[in-house]
């Protein structure tokens, strides 16, 4: 059996097909002119030897890699890996490779991995929630990369942001709430401070004040499951508890309706409204059967994917890119009504 190379050079198939160099990159060049015969004896030598196309190298030649990179914290949630799953899918129909960047840990490690994202000549990145530091948006920026920030608020010439208008949902959650007869309404939140969390309280308060409702707020940890349990006993525990809970993410729902059920023995919708956001999976189970707001998760990776194809596709004379106009792209959310909030 023929022992096959480690690496296989495309002077390696000419030799083999009997070929010049430049007649193997044709062969391999969409649009280029070669004969058939060609063709076939450069596919028969490169499957013979195992060549692949180095298509980082050919990248490089054109100033495109064709990588993308997938910038994102809480990777493990499932708001955030629907939107990974999104955005991997239709990079690899474009014909991009993502290159996934997990921010959780703020040390040398995110700048390195960033670092050699940037050695790779990574075409673009995609910054997923507001959680990652701007420091690795600017860093990002100041290499010339395309950059797509999703539910964050610098505002950078040449990028597109992707932003959600909460505050129909926010008005919608009131709304609900009133006439399912509930009076003593909370909001739950956690510490992470991002813009589209703090956007949604904000909205949230100006439209119960609005209605005039006073509303208790209430803070805490990261955004996860167990921080939902930790503010259902802050709340729950007090001498007048609330009726009726809007949540910042369905993750801090589905935590705090398990505790308000198993600990303190409340019955969801009869004695506790509960509304969520994001219309993550979990949310639609029959054990919590919540009432939340769908984020179009998906839209939000065709839109950006396609925005990158475009902006790749301008002239190069087009102007520089920071004397652009930053494109902003606000979506609307859609309610979905289920059973933990009372005549919903």
């Amino acid at each position: 059996m023929q022992q096959l190379k480690a690496v296989v050079s495309a002077q390696d198939v000419a030799d083999r097909a009997g070929v010049s160099r430049s007649a193997v990159s044709r062969t391999f060049t969409e649009g280029a002119s070669v004969s058939e015969s060609t063709r076939q004896r450069v596919m028969k030598a490169a499957e013979e030897l195992g060549y692949h196309v180095n298509h980082l190298a050919r990248g490089l030649v054109r100033n495109r890699s064709g990588i993308v990179c997938l910038i994102a914290s809480e990777v493990d949630t499932p708001y955030r890996a629907s939107l990974v799953r999104w955005m991997t899918q239709y990079l690899q129909e474009a014909g991009k490779v993502a290159m996934l960047i997990n921010t959780d840990r703020s040390d040398a490690r995110v700048s390195d991995a960033l670092q050699q994202a940037i050695n790779f000549r990574a075409d673009a990145s995609i910054i997923l929630s507001g959680m990652p530091d701007s420091g690795i948006t600017r860093l990002c920026y100041k290499h010339g990369q395309h950059l797509v920030l999703i539910n964050r608020d610098e505002s950078l010439p040449g990028t597109l942001n992707i932003n959600l208008d909460s505050r129909p949902a926010a008005e919608m959650a009131v709304n609900a709430f009133v006439r399912a007869g509930c009076h003593r309404i909370a909001f739950v939140n956690s510490l992470a401070g991002t813009p589209s969390l703090l956007k949604r309280e904000a909205d949230f308060l100006a439209a119960a004040q609005k209605a005039g409702i006073t509303v208790q707020v209430e803070r805490f940890g990261t955004t996860s499951y167990e921080s939902g349990q930790i503010l259902a006993q802050r709340l729950l525990t007090r001498n007048i508890r609330p009726d009726a809970v809007y949540c910042a993410t369905d993750l801090l729902a589905c935590g705090f309706m398990d505790e308000a059920r198993h600990r303190f023995a409340l019955c969801i919708p009869e004695d506790l409204c509960i509304m969520g956001h994001d219309n993550i999976p979990q949310s639609g189970w029959s054990s919590y059967n919540l009432t939340t707001f769908a984020q179009p998760v998906e839209q939000f990776a065709r839109d950006a994917i396609a925005w990158l194809a475009e902006t790749e596709a301008q002239p190069e004379t087009l102007a520089p890119k920071n004397e652009q106009q930053q494109e902003r792209r606000i979506y609307p959310v859609d309610v979905v009504w289920r059973g933990s909030v009372r005549g919903g």
